[in-house]
């Protein structure tokens, strides 16, 4: 036998154990015509989620709640939640996780005071893997971003897109990376406004130690303060989490979730029926200009928003629109789709929504977000009570009539879990203000909502936490994608041919 053959025969039998689920047959079609088998989707073995460190203010409570839901791929398995490591510090397989979660169903809770607490880095393998989530969510009663910010802690990855980012003068914006890997990470960041890309070489070559995280002031990128910014974060080496902490001197602040992929049609759900402002921010990165037509998905349809009923967003440019009034009193989700005659171009964008006036104004992100097809769960929900906190659920049909069901998980610290179901009429978004919430005795704990499509057409959603605080309308928004707890692992076969000389 040549040593060309032993070496294609170890090849392929270290591609089957890598694979481990992969199956080797011999085929049953005749020489020379080959069919092509779907992939089989089988539950992931290992999530990885990062948790940006909470926040700058001393004055900062944050709750970090994770949990993998139930379902009929989960079972044992470990999940943590550890902290990210300082400069010089080496991983501890010892040391004391912030959480541990050990049943699928049951969130688990970690809490953190002030500004010094550093990023999370989120593990969990084999049965509580699939859908493993987990969100972070801080109260600031006062000062500098002062209000209810919230994020889903995010996988890791090479590229980030966050339209919507701020360098002017009453703006504060932090990225924060963090980098789940041993290894170093080396991540550019580049800035792109109304008239291009913002030339800056402080932006390149950003070291992200191994378990550990950076975060850079946007405004340090800039010559000039600029509003209506996107941001590109790239990893030229490694991997890592992203996320924008966006504060303002009069609008309170929040977290800024990375834009879903470039699209030609894009759907951002979750709009408040009391925002009083929202502003549009899209950009286009390739070189080509998108002509999108804008509708506003409310309960009973879609309407043009008067006066804003298209928007030009220039090839490797940002374009915003600032609504003054856009729900007129009905909670839902705006809508962006190639006009009418025009090419469809891909595009990212997001909203910054206004509730309140004055000192009383609070602030919220709503990056677009890709369709629902399969589950996705928002931890850290919490039930009604009489200070006003609550947990409203926005469901979005943009095409055909969708059926979907919501679950109620445990709660942390009792309860126990229950479901609706819910149909959402095609071209509406449905505003769930009352989702279900486990029954029995909640003791103050947190719990997830899990939202599955059952059938129709494309759905989107969206998880807002709310709570009335000193006078403010303080409030958070996260979309839900789908949570990725399968994965398409191809059908092999055994093909003799490739061992000849």
């Amino acid at each position: 036998m040549t040593r060309t053959t032993l070496s294609l025969i170890a090849t392929a039998t270290a591609l089957a154990a890598v694979t481990g689920v992969a199956a080797l047959t011999v085929p049953d079609d005749p020489p020379g015509e080959a069919t092509a088998a779907a992939p089989a989707r089988l539950p992931v073995e290992r999530s990885t989620l990062l948790c940006p460190g909470p926040g700058l203010s001393d004055l900062s409570e944050t709750t970090y709640t994770a949990l993998t839901p139930e379902g009929k791929d989960t079972g044992k398995g470990t999940a943590r939640l550890d902290a990210a490591l300082k400069d010089g510090q080496k991983p501890d397989p010892k040391r004391k996780p912030a959480a541990r979660a050990t049943q699928p169903g049951k969130p688990v809770t970690a809490q953190a005071e002030g500004a010094g607490d550093p990023a999370l880095i989120g593990d969990a393998h084999e049965g509580m893997a699939p859908g493993f989530t987990a969100q972070q969510t801080t109260v600031i009663d006062a000062g500098s971003g002062r209000g209810l910010s919230g994020t889903a802690c995010t996988a890791p990855d090479s590229r980030f897109l966050f339209p919507g980012v701020s360098t002017h003068r009453s703006r504060q914006d932090y990225v924060v990376l963090t980098n789940p890997d041993d290894g170093q990470a080396v991540v550019d960041l580049d800035l792109f406004g109304p008239e291009g890309r913002v030339l800056s070489e402080s932006g390149e070559g950003v070291p992200v130690p191994g378990h550990g995280s950076a975060s850079v002031l946007l405004s340090t990128l800039t010559g000039e303060p600029a509003d209506a910014l996107a941001l590109q974060v790239t990893a030229r080496s490694g991997r890592v989490g992203a996320a924008v902490r966006a504060t303002d001197d009069r609008l309170g602040g929040d977290w800024l979730a990375p834009a879903a992929d470039p699209a030609a049609a894009l759907v951002l759900p979750g709009i408040p029926k009391d925002a009083t402002s929202v502003r549009l921010v899209a950009y286009a990165p390739g070189e080509e200009d998108a002509e999108l037509a804008v509708r506003f998905s409310g309960p009973t349809g879609t309407i043009t928003p008067a006066g804003h009923e298209s928007l030009t967003v220039k090839g490797g440019m940002t374009a915003s629109v600032d609504f003054a009034d856009l729900t007129a009193g009905e909670g839902g989700s705006l809508v962006l789709r190639p006009a009418e005659d025009s090419a469809p171009v891909p595009v990212v964008a997001a909203l910054r929504v206004t509730r309140g006036k004055g000192a009383s104004a609070e602030t919220a992100f709503i990056p677009a977000t890709a369709a629902l097809t399969g589950r996705a769960t928002a931890a850290g929900s919490w039930a009604p009570s009489r200070n006003g906190r609550g947990t409203v659920l926005a469901l979005a049909a943009p095409g055909g009539e969708v059926r979907v069901k919501v679950t109620a998980s445990d709660g942390s610290r009792g309860g126990t879990g229950t479901e609706e179901t819910y149909t959402v009429k095609a071209g509406t978004t449905l505003t769930v203000t009352d989702p279900p919430v486990p029954d029995g005795d909640l003791d103050g704990g947190r719990y997830a909502l899990t939202v599955e499509r059952t059938g129709g057409g494309e759905l989107y959603a969206a998880r807002m936490l709310e709570l009335q605080q000193g006078g403010v309308a303080m409030f958070t928004v996260q979309t839900l994608p789908d949570d990725h707890g399968t994965v398409a692992v191809p059908r092999t076969r055994q093909d003799i041919s490739l061992l000849a000389d």
